[in-house]
């Protein structure tokens, strides 16, 4: 018996189809758009060359659990940057989340019984109890006013500590809440998800002041959760599928005209229903129909006759793109018409706006290295602008580029594109 008889392929479903890999021509416009490339300059760190690794399991020549292929299965951003510069249109991102499903599955035969319970407590337990996940977050913000924070540091997760968010006085709640407009031009659905309603409680409530000034009435119902895109980049799909199917039988029962996510990554994953549940005939149309309706804010404010702000920001201000929102959504210019209608605003363009800050769901945690230099990249480009505000749109980036700035020693504010505007409309009293 050979040696390659031994090769474990792709198996069972979720797997990198072939049609996609095939169409990649190797001409190479990918490699500067790639992050992981730009930090390291070797092939596999490419999308090139990790298509190539797919293809070679996807056709025997190496195993699933072959180290290269699941270091660079790893090492991969997900941040779509390769798709919006690719001439032969392939739809990376069909790729490398089932490449991932089919590492995971294969890992998950030889876990000890630890590492199947920490798995289950992160992924399947947290991101889909976010009762338990509001319960997580309070304890976070008691070690964080009493000072127990420390004690993470002392055991070696400072770094950790140093990027979660400083937890608010008080959380976001779907609760079925309602907010009718004078004369609604429609109805809104917001996303609430789940790291968001507990870290950037803020961000939702700016969403729900402007949409309302846009002349949408707001639902936030209670039945909604997780977007499931944690879990689909870690490469559990399945669960991912079973999050998906909550939003859209939250939204089928609200009546509302547009799902509206303030998100760049939730909104990602929102928009990809449809493809997420291609092969499954009782879900594929009505996810196909529900991500026709998602949008991110920034589109739908965009596109609404918004009445001018009054309040001056006479300040410079650079825009991070996030990734999902450049790459996978290709919203680009939306975010840029809106802070250019803020009295005052400087918009001042910065270098690479929009190479992943190193952010990506858990990849801080999965890959903290990397992460670090993407960071770091991310911090000095930020610096060369000199603005005092860094505007974004989505929680991760958020997160990421405070703690790179304060490593970086420079002083700037990072806030969300629709609170640099809800500050322009004078922040009206709560919701």
């Amino acid at each position: 018996m050979t040696e390659d008889s031994h090769i474990e392929g792709f198996t069972g479903s979720d797997q990198p189809p072939a049609s996609v890999y095939n169409q990649c021509i190797r001409c190479g416009l990918c490699l500067p758009a790639c992050p992981t490339y730009l930090e390291t300059l070797t092939e596999t760190s490419g999308p090139r060359g990790r298509i190539s690794l797919i293809k070679a399991v996807g056709e025997g020549r190496i195993g699933v659990l072959s180290p290269g292929f699941v270091e660079q299965m790893s090492q991969c951003l997900d941040c779509r940057a390769c798709e919006a510069v690719c001439p032969s249109g392939v739809r990376y991102g069909e790729l490398i989340e089932p490449a991932r499903a089919q590492v995971a599955r294969a890992r998950q035969r030889d876990e000890s019984a630890f590492q199947k319970a920490t798995r289950r407590l992160l992924l399947n337990t947290l991101f889909s109890r976010l009762d338990l996940m509001r319960r997580a977050a309070s304890l976070l913000r008691f070690a964080q006013r009493t000072g127990l924070m420390s004690l993470a540091r002392l055991f070696g997760f400072g770094d950790v500590a140093n990027l979660a968010p400083a937890m608010p006085n008080r959380f976001f709640e779907a609760r079925d809440r309602r907010i009718d407009a004078d004369k609604p031009a429609g109805l809104a659905f917001v996303h609430a998800g789940c790291v968001m309603q507990f870290a950037f409680p803020n961000v939702h409530e700016a969403t729900i002041r402007m949409l309302g000034r846009a002349g949408l009435s707001v639902t936030v119902p209670s039945d909604q959760g997780c977007c499931g895109a944690i879990a689909v980049h870690a490469g559990e799909i399945e669960l991912g599928r079973e999050l998906a199917k909550r939003n859209i039988v939250a939204f089928e029962r609200s009546g509302a005209d547009v799902y509206v996510v303030d998100a760049a990554g939730c909104g990602s994953a929102l928009k990809e229903y449809g493809q997420l549940f291609a092969e499954d005939a009782t879900w594929s149309s009505r996810a196909r129909a529900f991500s026709g309706r998602v949008r991110d804010v920034t589109e739908v404010l965009d596109a609404m006759p918004l009445p001018p702000p009054s309040v001056r920001l006479d300040a410079a201000v650079t825009y991070q793109e996030p990734c999902h929102l450049a790459h996978a959504q290709r919203v680009t210019a939306a975010p840029r018409r809106l802070l250019a209608q803020i009295p005052g605003l400087r918009l001042v363009e910065m270098d690479e706006s929009a190479v992943c800050c190193g952010s990506a769901g858990i990849y801080n945690l999965t890959e903290p290295a990397m992460a670090a230099r993407l960071g770091e990249r991310k911090a000095r480009n930020v610096r060369r602008t000199s603005a005092p505000i860094v505007a974004t749109a989505n929680p991760g980036c958020a997160m990421q580029l405070a703690s790179a700035l304060k490593r970086d020693g420079y002083d700037a504010r990072v806030k969300h594109v629709v609170e640099l505007l809800d500050d322009a409309y004078g922040k009206a009293a709560e919701p």
